[in-house]
């Protein structure tokens, strides 16, 4: 994700004191008239303290700071959005010259006129008139005092838009995420209503309770895949009604076994994560098997982490049948996705293999219900 310069500035030049905003914070005139009153108690002090001379030292910063605020705005709001954004350095550099040579001019004659004939007391000797070390001596001191200061407002610049960036990839993250879980909906509803419908053709008492599972399954869908994170033992619950659904449209050439083990309790999970596993055990199994089919589902719960095994046996299918790909698909893609976005790489890992004509997915997650993510 790349922010141009120029969309950094592109604000700021409407208003000379543009109102940004730095970690919920907002910088407005107050803050730049505090910066300046600052420095400039701070500069008085520095000098009249090197001079021994106070009142020359009040004076000398009334007519300096005029101008090194007018030089430092005229950079900020300016030059630069107009000519280092845009890559014109030698035009920033030639004009950023004449800019501090103006200065020079200014400030020599409001010092000679308005203060004293001596323009450059700190220098190695008194002078009373325009000499090129006076010269390069103030010319490099206005260019610290704007440099300075260009610095601290390049900086509160990143912040902000660091910030903002921040926020927009939290914001896209969850988008993604919701967008991620409503992919599983359909795909689920599908794969259940073809099972419906495969009763209500072969006119089976079992189709009325069919329904009433699949009516609990979306109560949980709808109340359930809206939050981040969802119990563990719901989920589980979900798990359990969907393969009571598949077992009644398989009857007896399917063969489930479900062990869960450990303390449910207190634990927390993203909403229809593990589904599109289970399903796929149904879709690349069972329905494309010839013969009996074996589904076995292993819950293990371990401190806070999950230990999830799932294995079904491998189709036997005709040899000019194309053997399904079990690593792909809407399914699969969708539960890697997920944990890619919703957990961190060390509170997950994912193994999926082909082992003695069987596919296994193994799945080890955080999940206590501190987990930051």
């Amino acid at each position: 994700m790349k922010t141009t310069a120029n969309s950094i500035v592109n604000t700021e030049q409407s208003n000379l004191f543009s109102s940004d905003k730095v970690g919920g914070y907002s910088i407005t005139y107050k803050h730049h008239i505090i910066f300046w009153t600052i420095y400039f108690i701070f500069n008085t002090l520095r000098w009249g303290s090197y001079f021994d001379d106070y009142s020359y030292s009040l004076q000398s910063n009334i007519i300096g700071f005029p101008i090194h605020m007018a030089l430092t705005y005229f950079n900020i709001y300016y030059l630069m959005p107009k000519f280092v954004f845009k890559k014109k350095y030698l035009t920033y550099a030639i004009l950023m010259v004449i800019s501090l040579f103006i200065m020079l001019l200014a400030k020599y004659n409001l010092t000679y006129y308005l203060i004293s004939t001596n323009v450059w007391p700190e220098g190695p000797e008194p002078i009373d008139s325009l000499t090129i070390n006076y010269g390069v001596q103030m010319m490099l001191g206005e260019l610290y005092v704007v440099s300075f200061v260009t610095a601290i407002k390049i900086t509160i610049d990143w912040l902000r838009e660091h910030s903002k960036l921040h926020e927009l990839e939290k914001r896209q993250l969850s988008t993604e995420l919701r967008f991620l879980r409503s992919q599983v909906s359909p795909h689920f509803f599908f794969n259940t209503l073809n099972n419906i419908y495969s009763l209500t053709l072969k006119k089976s008492n079992r189709a009325p309770e069919v329904i009433l599972k699949l009516s609990e399954l979306m109560r949980y869908l709808l109340y359930a895949t809206d939050k981040r994170k969802q119990t563990l033992k719901n989920e589980i619950e979900c798990i359990q009604n969907y393969i009571d659904l598949e077992r009644i449209r398989f009857d007896d050439s399917l063969e489930v076994e479900i062990e869960i083990s450990g303390d449910l309790e207190n634990k927390v999970i993203a909403p229809m994560l593990l589904m599109p596993l289970i399903e796929n055990c149904f879709k690349h199994g069972a329905s494309q098997n010839i013969g009996k089919t074996r589904i076995s589902l292993s819950v293990h719960v371990e401190e806070d982490f999950l230990y999830f095994k799932l294995s079904n046996t491998k189709p036997k299918r005709k040899k000019k049948d194309k053997m399904p790909t079990r690593a792909g698909g809407i399914g699969l893609s969708n539960v890697r996705k997920r944990l890619e976005l919703g957990y961190q790489k060390e509170d997950y890992e994912l193994n999926i293999n082909e082992k003695d004509n069987e596919f296994h997915v193994l799945l080890k997650l955080n999940i206590s219900p501190n987990e930051t993510n």
